[in-house]
């Protein structure tokens, strides 16, 4: 089955990623006794609600066309499959961003998992780049997808240094 996705539907679900990512920084800060990644998490949870914001902003902006349905949905399936592609991220909810945090031993292991958020937020835009109706709505995810590389980049070059000490 082939879906048209529009915009609005995959920003509202990345403002709830982006809410997650949030929580999981701020409550892994309190576990973690490295006052590098320490710092690193709490930069990296205030960029989260830059981007939350970031995108509820896009998600205003949008123009008309990119929020009207692309198919027709009386039983709001399209909803329930963007929302099935994103159960399978790492942070799908807010009870798994506990259940992750409750389970961290160290700072590695926090930026392993950090780093496994950003790359499943970078798939999941991705997935839905394509589907997407226009190219203005394929810019807007394109831009979802760098700002997700950039965490994913330093995430990755201080697991690097602290593994490699």
């Amino acid at each position: 089955m082939s879906y048209g996705f529009n915009a609005a539907e995959v920003f509202r679900v990345a403002v709830e990623i982006e809410e997650n990512g949030r929580r999981f920084y701020e409550e892994s800060r309190k576990k973690i006794e490295d006052a590098e990644i320490k710092e690193l998490f709490y930069h990296l949870g205030q960029q989260e609600i830059d981007h939350k914001r970031k995108f509820e902003a896009l998600l205003a902006q949008l123009p008309p066309e990119s929020k009207v349905p692309t198919v027709w949905d009386p039983h709001n399936e399209i909803d329930q499959y963007i929302r099935m592609m994103a159960a399978d991220h790492v942070f799908v909810s807010s009870a798994e961003v506990e259940n992750c945090v409750r389970r961290l031993r160290d700072a590695a292991e926090a930026l392993k998992l950090a780093i496994g958020f950003e790359k499943d937020s970078i798939i999941f835009f991705l997935s839905f780049e394509e589907a997407m109706s226009g190219e203005k709505d394929r810019q807007l995810i394109r831009s979802l997808v760098k700002e997700e590389q950039e965490h994913l980049r330093r995430l990755t070059l201080e697991l690097r240094k602290i593994t490699n000490k």
